[in-house]
């Protein structure tokens, strides 16, 4: 057979499969409408084990890997169909949330705000606030639970902080809070961090013994500090330590800070750009009270909980590639208090106005034990 004669053969395959692929999906709305009567969930796992294990069993053997995959990409997109429907005008979903809190073309991310951060003058959080905002009025904080309080109870209008490391990972404790106090994110910065080792005038780096600095500045520099042999102690951010090492009397102290604090304690910089890796990026957020979306959003944020069972990310991300979102996060944290089971950060590059991301908010439920939908922004690097 000629090669012209079998691409022939192939389009015509391909022609009735793609006609049988929109009548599939197509009853999608007559299965939506079934549940909905019955209250039956969208996910049935019996129903789709007794699908896979006769695709299994009627597949060629030299096919039946392949076969299986198929089937359960073809299963995934119809119950994201299936969630669509089911969601369409309901006020309570996830999209319609969403929808709610976009923001007109009239109406941009602001330029001035009161902005609460955590630590004092020269923390990094108050560089990426600078960044954030052209003109931000700045209200300190010695926690991350007070920075979520003072937005909480209307003090502040936006909190600004860190949230990932590009070394020492995600900041766990503001995931919790986040979730804790049903807040959201509206913006995020990517900003590139250089360690310097401050000290009192006229010290040299042979007389350090010990080292004070945020416990994520520390892990960033490990190797480092390893290397100069010095005791590491953490402070409630970078730019505390430094005021720490300025106000102390002793000379054998250093930290581990921004070039700015340098200046605005009066130390001097013994050692410059000393973290492990010259690719040092932590990523700042803005975090709101309420929802609120503003033009050209493109990144969400989601946490994830799923059951202990094999499959059970899977079926996340297949969802993800069903509906052909990109995913640009993804880690697992333990849960506290149960044995080997994870939570699951993610990220997704997804323009706010596609109908997928919408889908795919609405049908998290039926595919996780739990989620939280953290908010849709714009990343600014």
């Amino acid at each position: 057979m000629e090669l012209s004669d079998i691409r022939s053969r192939i389009d015509g395959i391909d022609d009735e499969l793609l006609r049988l692929f929109a009548e599939r999906m197509g009853l999608a709305a007559d299965v939506a409408r079934a549940k909905a009567g019955t209250g039956k969930a969208v996910f049935d796992p019996a129903r789709e084990r007794e699908k896979l294990a006769r695709v299994a069993a009627e597949a060629p053997e030299g096919l039946r890997p392949q076969a299986i995959a198929l089937f359960s990409l073809l299963m995934s997109m119809n119950k994201a169909e299936q969630q669509r429907i089911l969601a369409g005008g309901n006020p309570t979903t996830t999209s319609s949330l969403m929808r709610r809190a976009l923001k007109g073309n009239d109406e941009p991310f602001p330029a001035t705000a009161s902005v609460a951060c955590q630590g004092v003058e020269g923390a990094y959080s108050q560089i990426a606030a600078s960044k954030l905002f052209r003109v931000p009025n700045i209200s300190f904080f010695s926690t991350f639970e007070g920075v979520f309080r003072a937005v909480s109870e209307g003090l502040c209008e936006f909190g600004v902080l860190p949230i990932e490391n590009s070394t020492a990972g995600s900041v766990n404790a503001v995931y919790d809070l986040l979730a804790a106090h049903s807040f959201y994110i509206v913006r995020s910065l990517r900003l590139k961090i250089d360690h310097n080792l401050l000290a009192k005038p006229g010290c040299a780096l042979a007389d350090i013994r010990e080292v004070y600095s945020h416990e994520q500045a520390i892990a960033q520099c490990a190797d480092y500090l390893e290397r100069i042999g010095v005791k590491a102690t953490a402070c409630e951010n970078t730019a505390r330590a430094a005021e720490a090492v300025a106000r102390s009397s002793r000379r054998d102290v250093a930290a581990l800070s921004s070039r700015d604090c340098a200046a605005l304690y009066g130390l001097d910089i013994i050692d410059a750009n000393v973290q492990d890796s010259d690719n040092n990026y932590t990523r700042f957020v803005v975090i709101s009270a309420e929802p609120a979306i503003y033009p050209g959003a493109s990144r969400t944020s989601l946490m994830l909980t799923l059951s202990h069972e094999p499959g059970s990310l899977f079926r996340v991300l297949e969802r993800f590639y069903a509906l052909d979102i990109n995913l640009v996060k993804l880690e697992s944290r333990p849960i506290p208090g149960r044995d080997f089971e994870f939570m699951f950060y993610f990220d997704v590059d997804c323009p706010v106005g596609a109908a997928s991301l919408g889908t795919l908010l609405d049908g998290l439920g039926d595919v996780c034990e739990s989620f939280t939908y953290f908010g849709s922004y714009t990343e600014v690097l």
